[in-house]
């Protein structure tokens, strides 16, 4: 069984703090790129999608009407009844 010793305690404290500022480091260069590109791609996506609804706009032709409305006059539901209440002081 090992024991644990000071100087093997401060190698590690050493590398994980080197680790955590490299990290950062490489954060800071490779982190912007890649949100970048994301934006890019996603700015695409919308308009590939965009581009598709116009296209699918422009070759369907639908007209669309309801013969029944046009017959009868749509009627408004009656909830209940409108009661005006007064404060008393």
């Amino acid at each position: 069984m090992q024991t644990a010793s000071f100087t093997g305690f401060i190698k590690a404290i050493f590398y994980m703090i080197a680790f955590y500022y490299i990290f950062r480091f490489l954060a800071k260069l490779f982190l912007p790129l890649l949100v970048k590109k994301v934006v890019e791609k996603a700015g695409q996506n919308m308009q590939q999608q965009q581009q598709d609804t116009w296209q699918k706009t422009q070759t369907k032709e639908e007209i669309l009407y309801n013969s029944n409305s046009s017959k009868n006059p749509r009627e408004t539901k009656k909830v209940g009844d409108y009661v005006d209440y007064e404060e008393i002081d």
